[in-house]
């Protein structure tokens, strides 16, 4: 039985409920995570959840778009500390990437949650395009292509992080070697007018 909810602003509520499901779909899975779950482990009634969220995709489009705003904000953070040169920008970027993926599995289930999801396609197509945005713009000073080539390539990366974090969460591969290898994928791709060093 719920327990009477402590008086939380609407906000702080949100990102109480949040940090629940986080933690839900961290134990036990994706699947597990439903609006009657996210209630009972916060200790809040139903209509709380179901106010904050509607339905279970609602939930689980909300806990994808804050770890994914999480996880870009990591990325972001390492991209402003970096040293100057290609390598360095493409190796941050590969470690930044590995390193949420590692810390954040719960971005992962939830994604597989979400597959069919017409909603979740178009998420995935913002995401893409923030990402590809993110990387075009942190490589753009070390390639001869042009933006939207850039642009592309860096779509094109990103669909390989994502098929070698699928070989890390098998561990068919190590951390160390899936950085190495989507750091060379980066530096690969590019048509540099600076020194690759």
């Amino acid at each position: 039985m719920a327990t009477s909810p402590t008086r939380l602003s609407k906000q702080a509520r949100r990102e109480q409920l949040l940090d629940t499901a986080v933690a839900i779909v961290r134990s036990r899975g994706a699947d597990a995570l439903t609006l009657v779950t996210l209630a009972e482990e916060a200790g809040v009634s139903r209509p709380i959840t179901y106010d904050h969220f509607a339905t279970r995709p609602g939930l689980l489009l909300a806990l994808h778009r804050r770890l994914d705003e999480r996880h870009r904000a990591a990325i972001t953070q390492a991209l402003r500390d970096v040293a100057p040169g290609v390598g360095e920008v493409a190796r941050v970027i590969s470690t930044a990437y590995f390193a949420c993926a590692a810390d954040m599995p719960e971005l992962s289930a939830v994604s597989a949650a979400l597959k069919g999801n017409p909603e979740m396609d178009a998420i995935q197509y913002e995401l893409t395009d923030s990402y590809a945005h993110l990387m075009a713009s942190a490589l753009l000073p070390y390639s001869g292509l042009a933006p939207q080539a850039l642009r592309l390539r860096c779509v094109g990366v990103l669909g390989a992080a994502e098929a070698i974090a699928a070989e890390l969460n098998r561990e068919r591969t190590t951390g160390s070697e899936a950085v190495t290898a989507l750091a060379d994928l980066i530096v690969g791709g590019l048509d540099a007018r600076a020194d690759r060093s």
